[in-house]
């Protein structure tokens, strides 16, 4: 071979290898940065959930309640909740929001209101019905409203989201009117944690097998301890950094809060977004953006069932998911508002990019496998160079990346089910781990949807509607 061309091949083969090796620098080095920011956060949560000072109850007789409780399709459960709201609440007012029920939701509801003056049924008919949550509550914040008498003082009433399967826990709203929360004249919101109810059902799926059964105890099982221990550790980060985020069950906010997102143009009657995936979180940012105070309560707690089908659960989580994208339209605003810390700042835009970031992870690991297999077998020697001095690092990083998310099961069975030995908290511990594997299935199929442009919102079917054979039903699409 001539020694012209041995040395162009020399050259180009150097290239190639310094591009290949870049690039794989890149992806390491953007891979490295997810994982610190994790940690970041983690540890974080961690931090708050360690030093959370328990809030002590107030009077729940200083203020007017009104619980808001959107209702679908319910007929499984909505008698249940009403009676549920009744004994944990007996103070409150119920207003069930009908969106055009296609079962007997519309005639259990009423049936319960002969008995019970503080029930009251909000009725929506199509085409203003099945468009979204947020304008579902939008009609029973006008409802609200039309019924009070003019002389109501209307920083004393508060307005609660409960889902229709949802269960408030004993001494809930005087909780919710502690010192460190409504009790506070500047306090517009307050969210609570939230559990599953259903956690320690040995058989979530009646006449299924054993196998089933399993697998549908663990999904709740990894439900629990998300909203348990990782979510109320994240809340209480966020109360440090003053960006408490509100959940679509459980939040509680002060009437004269929701009139002063109404008063904005365009937006009369309607303080929740509509057509919004994430019109609860949404919410939340539009209140901070306008100055009010946001707050957590650990200590009380709103029971919810845990969805025992997987593929109910992941279109849920995809739901959320592209909310979640969808609120990225807010970052510029979040950035020059007055009333967001840096902090503050800094975690909504972890948030934000959340699925983003798992997206982005989901397209460069491919990336980087076909790279590394492509240098094997082209320049086998550079390449197993390459990987010896920072494979081991890349190994390291996910391993200390997973630790933490292990740490979460110890840290719900001390919380829950500290009669539990610490070997069933590290077995829930590595369930977590891999249970948080379901957001880079979700971010991608969010991502796909958005693109294709479907926004369309579907309800969650309840675990108790069911088909022939005891089975779940399939989630709408």
């Amino acid at each position: 071979m001539p020694d012209a061309l041995r040395q162009s091949l020399l050259i180009h083969r150097s290239g190639v290898v310094w591009a290949a090796e870049l690039l794989s620098l890149l992806l390491l080095g953007y891979m490295l940065l997810v994982f610190g920011r994790f940690l970041l956060y983690w540890a974080g949560s961690r931090h708050a959930f360690r030093h959370n000072r328990p809030a002590e109850p107030g009077e729940p007789a200083a203020f007017q309640w009104h619980l808001l409780i959107p209702c679908r399709d319910e007929e499984a459960v909505v008698t249940q909740t009403l009676d549920g709201l009744r004994r944990s609440a007996p103070e409150a007012h119920l207003w069930v929001i009908d969106d055009d029920s296609e079962d007997r939701t519309r005639a259990l509801v009423l049936a319960a209101a002969e008995h019970d003056d503080r029930i009251h049924l909000v009725q929506r008919r199509r085409p203003h019905a099945r468009i979204g949550k947020g304008a579902a509550l939008n009609a029973a914040y006008r409802a609200v409203c039309a019924w009070l008498p003019e002389s109501t003082d209307r920083a004393r009433v508060v307005v609660g989201v409960v889902d229709a399967d949802g269960e408030l826990d004993r001494g809930t709203l005087a909780l919710v009117c502690s010192d460190h929360a409504l009790a506070r004249p500047d306090t517009g919101a307050v969210q609570i944690g939230v559990r599953m109810r259903n956690a320690d059902d040995e058989r979530p799926l009646p006449g299924r097998g054993r196998t089933a059964n399993a697998l549908a105890r663990a999904l709740v099982r990894m439900q629990d301890v998300e909203f348990q221990a990782n979510n109320a550790g994240m809340q209480l980060l966020r109360r440090r950094t003053g960006s408490v985020g509100l959940g679509g069950n459980g939040q509680f906010v002060r009437l004269t809060t929701l009139d002063s997102l109404t008063a904005e143009e365009g937006r009369e009657g309607r303080p929740w977004p509509e057509r919004a995936l994430l019109e609860d979180y949404e919410s939340g940012l539009e209140l901070r953006l306008a100055g009010w105070r946001l707050t957590h309560v650990t200590e009380a707690r709103v029971s919810q069932e845990g969805l025992v089908s997987l593929r109910r659960f992941l279109t849920q989580r995809t739901r959320w998911a592209q909310g979640n994208m969808q609120c990225l339209r807010y970052t510029g605003r979040v950035l020059r508002s007055p009333h967001y810390r840096w902090a503050g700042k800094a975690e909504v835009l972890y948030t934000f990019l959340q699925p983003v970031v798992c997206v982005l992870l989901v397209v460069l690991t491919p990336v980087s496998i076909g790279i590394t297999a492509a240098g094997l077998v082209l320049f086998p020697e550079d390449t197993a160079d390459f990987q010896a001095r920072f494979g081991p690092l890349m190994t390291v990083a996910f391993l200390v990346a997973t630790l933490p998310m292990i740490f979460w099961g110890f840290t719900y069975r001390r919380l829950v089910h500290p009669d539990r030995s610490r070997l069933t908290g590290l077995l829930w511990g590595v369930l977590v781990w891999l249970y948080a594997y379901h957001l880079f299935v979700v971010a991608t199929r969010a991502a796909v949807r958005l693109l294709l442009g479907r926004n369309g919102w579907a309800k969650t079917r309840r675990n108790a509607e069911t088909v022939a054979a005891g089975a779940p039903t399939a989630l709408e699409a």
